[in-house]
């Protein structure tokens, strides 16, 4: 009889059982995406529906993923509803830009990003891990409390600053995760106007002060770019090689609009950092709720860390702190939905032999959010177990199951970055911390771009040492 106990299952909405209303839908998107889901969304390989008198292809079944965002993703745009929501706060940064201009960014973009040139940021990603955890020397045993949600965003935003723009954004950082927050809690949602498809112009309610914090952040992009310049007409080779100097150096009539890389920088600096943040906390969170996971890493790294490895060797180096923060991203997918629009007639067959015909203007949906906690394709889909992604067990993943960082030509172009930032920051913490649950620790799964813990995420931060 097997007694090994039951695994850790993090809070998430209950798939929902009875179809919703359409004034529960509007009023379910405007509180809380996440809990729209009904049963058949965690359960069928695909779904046909009408989403406001709109015809709307609900996908989880790998191989239509894979034909839709790579073997035909020319067919595909982004949808009206995603792009509603975005361009007022990024518009042609590479997150929503399309056609020639995408071309270009991406273009401009690729060169920071390679895995070659981003395992040469590791080094500036453990020096400003090492001064964040600063913040914490003198928890000593017993603890002190701290909203692990914010702190998270402020130390990715330390890496960025720092690895992108040479410590040279025109900011001071005490506030920006608030600021975040406001601009998310504000811009980033769904509003009503949206799903009637009101055109942009049509004013969103609840939008309404989210401006302000946009300027504010508008600001900061135009002070940056204004001050690096500066330093760049008056002396070249005094500028750091970085990304800022490198989008720069893009613009003119054969490259990017001063409009195009003040767009790009604002996506960085906004939404760069935010989805490693947001899974960097949720990732503490779950693994101080399964000791035995928690054990593993720790031991892992100090082990590591005492052979003296350089923090460029860290990620494959530690198995089991990468794989414990993929679990997280399976279960709190960072951007938890991919939305796409047909161009034109398709057609996709599966393996059985069965048919799907996609209409031209259909709306396609792609959830990580229920793809990565579908009953077809994951074993106990609700449940944090590590495991699954040790470099034994990885080969059981379909590469279109498991999407945190998209698929296809629009993948995340940061996703080797992240990863790794995410690996050195857990590592410097919990070498020298442990981070625990307390009774205020009832985080609830929100999206608001990305999956956000409702109210913070406090936790207990403790001495190892």
């Amino acid at each position: 009889m097997d007694m090994s106990p039951e695994p850790f299952m993090p809070p998430a909405p209950i798939p929902r059982n009875v179809p919703p209303s359409r004034l529960e839908i509007i009023r379910t998107i405007l509180r809380n995406p996440l809990e729209l889901w009904g049963e058949p969304s965690y359960t069928l390989p695909w779904i046909q529906t009408r989403f406001f008198r709109e015809s709307t292809l609900i996908v989880n079944d790998p191989g239509l993923i894979k034909h839709v965002l790579v073997d035909n993703a020319a067919n595909y745009r982004m949808s009206d509803i995603r792009q509603l929501v975005l361009r007022p706060i990024l518009r042609d940064g590479l997150l929503t830009a399309e056609g020639p201009v995408w071309k270009r960014s991406r273009k401009a973009l690729a060169p920071v990003f390679t895995p070659r040139h981003a395992r040469g940021f590791a080094g500036q990603m453990l020096s400003q891990s090492e001064q964040y955890a600063v913040k914490y020397e003198n928890v000593g045993s017993e603890g002190v409390v701290f909203d692990i949600s914010t702190d998270m965003t402020e130390l990715t935003f330390a890496i960025l600053a720092e690895t992108l723009f040479s410590g040279e954004i025109v900011t001071a950082s005490g506030h920006f995760a608030d600021d975040v927050n406001q601009l998310l809690h504000r811009m980033g949602r769904v509003d009503p106007m949206d799903l009637m498809r009101a055109p942009s112009w049509v004013p969103r309610v609840t939008r309404i002060g989210g401006q302000k914090v946009l300027d504010k952040f508008r600001g900061i992009v135009r002070d940056t770019m204004n001050l690096r310049l500066d330093k760049m007409k008056k002396d070249r080779a005094a500028a750091p090689d970085d990304f800022l100097t490198l989008l720069l150096e893009q613009a003119g009539p054969e490259g990017l609009t001063m409009e195009e890389i003040e767009d790009n920088i604002l996506t960085f600096i906004g939404a760069g950092h935010e989805t490693t943040a947001r899974a960097l906390a949720w990732c503490l969170y779950c693994v101080a709720n399964v000791p035995r996971v928690r054990v593993e890493m720790e031991e892992e790294i100090d082990r590591v860390l005492a052979t003296g490895a350089e923090p460029v060797e860290w990620l494959d180096l530690m198995p089991h702190v990468r794989a414990a923060f993929e679990e997280t991203m399976r279960l709190y997918p960072p951007a938890p939905s991919i939305n796409r629009a047909a161009i034109a007639v398709d057609r996709w067959t599966s393996p059985s032999g069965e048919n799907v015909d996609i209409p031209a203007g259909v709306t396609v949906l792609i959830m990580p959010w229920t793809l990565h906690r579908h009953a077809l394709y994951w074993e106990k889909p609700r449940a944090f177990m590590p495991e699954r992604f040790l470099p034994e067990n990885r080969a059981r993943i379909n590469r279109f199951q498991f999407l945190p960082f998209g698929a296809g030509p629009r993948v995340c172009i940061g996703a080797t970055f992240a990863l790794q930032e995410a690996v050195i920051a857990l590592a410097v913490l919990m070498h020298r911390f442990r981070f625990d649950v307390t009774a205020n620790t009832n985080p609830w799964p929100v999206q608001k771009l990305t999956t956000q813990p409702q109210g913070g995420l406090p936790m207990l931060v403790s001495s190892r040492r």
